[in-house]
């Protein structure tokens, strides 16, 4: 059986940063599986756009290497902005050629506990024993679609993430769900695809994200109201940069910040490409019943739409159960609030040695750890814990 000292868990943002940071420390044993930044390509559509600016969407290497500006320099090319998601994959897969090249892309399908430390299973059979294990295996496994339409054929009703490629709905009515980014962005792709797109938000009003657009005219006042990490509103944005500050609020403090921070809003430069597809506003979907190929969907304003399909861009609820690779007995010995693992300041959870990256930490830490300029602060913070215990 091999051993190492570390196995990291999936190759997206905050693998391939934690990566980098631990391999930096000498002597340390690192071992890194997944397919590299697989979410983002896989189920995130094409031609989609990063809301979060520039200075947010830098993968934290170890020293401030491996930023974006070093990545264009490699390419010799210029990154438009908004970013385009083809482009920042682009980028993950630069960075983990560069801190991962040996990136182990089998399948990690059991971990379990076991004397000083985990057995970690890989899908041709092969174990390995490692001391700690970080877990960063991203959100897909959290994709939350409403319990009532669970039963609707695939084929008819899907979640967002199911999708790389929203062309293929091109000609067909399509009716999407949500209000935030993800809903909004959906809209826009499907009207340019072809497709007849109709975006129904629970919301009375639709959120747009614009004052900071024009506060940073004002340099100064931009850089007090808001951090470089990009997360929150004016104000608010400095501390959910802090997560060390943001774990000493009361319960309450954090949780009506951690709402306000990313309550469902949308870019706004997609307002200009949404001119021409409905907004239902107040809305929310009440039946969906298939109907000869097809949806009839009655709605709480009243009416009923005869649909080709329905696009829940509901986003994602943790809950790390639903990780398959975490064996039953390890996944209940997790201490949890609310399906989120509670984690110590170097994002160690209750069993010794287990840790989580990424949404997963963000109860512990807060909304910053939701977004890529998470990085900074839990990939740093999961160095020093393991650093600091040999």
């Amino acid at each position: 059986m091999h051993r190492v000292d570390v196995v990291i868990v999936g190759a997206g943002p905050y693998g391939l940063s934690a990566a980098a940071h631990l391999r930096a420390v000498p002597g340390l044993r690192v071992r890194v599986f997944g397919e590299p930044m697989s979410f983002w390509q896989r189920h995130m559509p094409g031609g989609m756009l990063l809301r979060s600016p520039w200075d947010a969407t830098h993968i934290a290497g170890p020293r401030g290497t491996l930023k974006l500006e070093a990545y264009t320099a490699a390419r010799g090319n210029h990154v438009p902005s908004p970013i385009p998601l083809e482009r920042f994959v682009d980028y993950g897969l630069w960075f983990q050629q560069q801190a991962v090249p040996d990136l182990d892309r089998r399948k990690i399908v059991c971990i379990q506990r076991a004397p000083q430390g985990f057995h970690v299973k890989i899908e041709d059979g092969e174990v390995v024993h490692s001391a700690r294990v970080v877990i960063a295996a991203g959100i897909a496994a959290f994709a939350w679609r409403p319990p009532e339409f669970q039963d609707l054929p695939r084929q008819l009703a899907s979640h967002s993430c199911d999708h790389s490629d929203l062309a293929c709905f091109g000609g067909k009515r399509v009716l999407v769900v949500g209000g935030g980014q993800s809903a909004l962005e959906a809209g826009a792709l499907l009207h340019e695809s072809g497709a007849d797109a109709e975006i129904l938000v629970r919301n009375p009003t639709v959120h747009w994200l614009g004052w900071k657009g024009r506060i940073s005219r004002i340099k100064p006042l931009a850089r007090v109201l808001y951090s470089p990490r990009d997360v929150g509103p004016a104000g608010l944005s400095q501390l959910v940069a802090r997560p060390n500050y943001f774990q000493k609020l009361p319960y309450a403090i954090q949780d009506w910040t951690h709402r306000r921070s990313i309550r469902p809003a949308g870019a706004s430069w997609l307002r200009r490409r949404l001119n021409n597809v409905k907004i239902s506003p107040g809305v929310c979907i009440k039946s969906a019943v298939p109907v000869s190929g097809r949806l009839r969907v009655a709605s709480s304003d009243g009416a009923e739409r005869v649909v080709d399909h329905l696009l829940f861009a509901t986003g994602y609820r943790i809950d790390i159960s639903k990780y398959s690779f975490l064996s039953s007995q390890l996944s209940e010995s997790i201490d949890l609030a609310g399906g989120y693992p509670q984690l110590n300041s170097g994002c160690e959870s209750s069993v010794p040695g287990l840790y989580f990256l990424g949404a997963p930490g963000a109860a512990s830490f807060g909304p910053l750890l939701r977004f890529v300029s998470g990085t900074y602060y839990a990939v740093e913070a999961l160095a020093r814990n393991i650093t600091a215990r040999p």
